[in-house]
């Protein structure tokens, strides 16, 4: 009898716990600029910080995820940021999680060499933001439109697939499927160097949980830019765990972070935290195209909303 009050005071004591522990749920998709965070949970870091990594197969989840208050918080691009906005929500940006520099590409079969060889060809593309951004700025370039190919609207796992079995002649696509596409015969014909700093992956976190919870929010990102250090300190060691959950090769995720920039404090305070924060002139660049190609129902977006007005980052 004594053993089952005690168990039960135990579970009455453990509820209350976790009920006072108000947890920050990150949602992400597979992407290796993103890797830091599972590493730092891979590490024990996150062992005491009430944080929950939640991994979503696609942008798209995420952002639904989002949208029905099942997470507060998500790592996201600055595109699909600016979405949330336009929803309704009030996302902050904490973090500047990487950007992307040859990462994200348009991936064509054998025969189209060009952006401008896809008129009247199928273009697989994730429905998200990001993915109707990266064609339409290759688009602008080649002196194409939407209109000149048939879209093929694919979650990113659907990529791989339908490339691989002729369903599609090209898609929009980006790390670990860029390396796998680009082992069966897949080419580069458009790419983020071509548009450099106008893919910036961030954290965000609802202002709500934000205010409340703020050393939380300090927590997680101290214990980010330590996971980035133990990469850089011990590449082989992390590249193993991050394979592993990747599902590809050492020599493809070396590939992957050769096209992405992860940037470290100095840099994340200056894209963050100065009087104008380099982030807000690729927010206002990527707002204007956006809403120009009818992408952002609202006309009205408040930009230095998405900038908190204290510094989280930890010198």
């Amino acid at each position: 009898m004594r053993k089952v009050l005690l168990f039960v005071l135990f579970i009455i004591l453990a509820s209350c716990l976790f009920e006072d522990k108000d947890y920050l749920k990150i949602g992400t998709n597979v992407w290796p600029g993103y890797e830091p965070l599972y590493l730092a949970r891979e590490l024990g870091y996150f062992k005491n910080v009430p944080v929950h990594l939640v991994e979503y197969s696609s942008a798209s989840q995420v952002l639904r995820a989002y949208r029905n208050r099942m997470i507060n918080g998500a790592a996201l691009t600055l595109d699909e940021t600016l979405l949330l906005k336009d929803y309704g929500f009030d996302p902050v940006i904490v973090l500047v999680m990487d950007i992307s520099n040859g990462g994200d590409a348009i991936i064509a079969r054998k025969g189209i060499n060009s952006v401008s060889d896809l008129r009247g060809k199928k273009v697989g593309v994730e429905n998200t933001a990001l993915g109707a951004y990266v064609l339409t700025r290759a688009f602008e370039k080649a002196g194409l439109s939407i209109s000149d190919v048939e879209i093929v609207p694919l979650e990113v796992d659907e990529h791989y697939k339908w490339f691989k079995n002729g369903k599609i002649d090209a898609v929009v696509t980006f790390e670990p499927v860029k390396s796998k596409l680009l082992a069966i015969g897949g080419k580069v014909i458009f790419d983020s160097s071509q548009i450099p700093g106008e893919i910036v992956d961030v954290l965000v976190v609802e202002r709500s949980y934000l205010k409340k919870n703020p050393d939380v929010v300090k927590n997680l990102i101290s214990n980010w830019f330590r996971a980035v250090e133990y990469m850089k300190k011990h590449k082989k060691k992390s590249y193993k765990i991050i394979t592993k959950r990747e599902h590809i090769s050492i020599k493809e995720i070396e590939e992957a972070y050769n096209g992405l920039i992860i940037p470290d404090k100095k840099l994340n305070a200056k894209q963050l935290y100065k009087p104008n924060p380099k982030l807000r002139e690729v927010a206002i660049k990527l707002l204007n195209i956006m809403q120009e190609k009818k992408i952002l129902s609202s006309k009205k977006i408040d930009i230095d909303s998405l900038f908190y007005n204290r510094l989280i980052l930890g010198r």
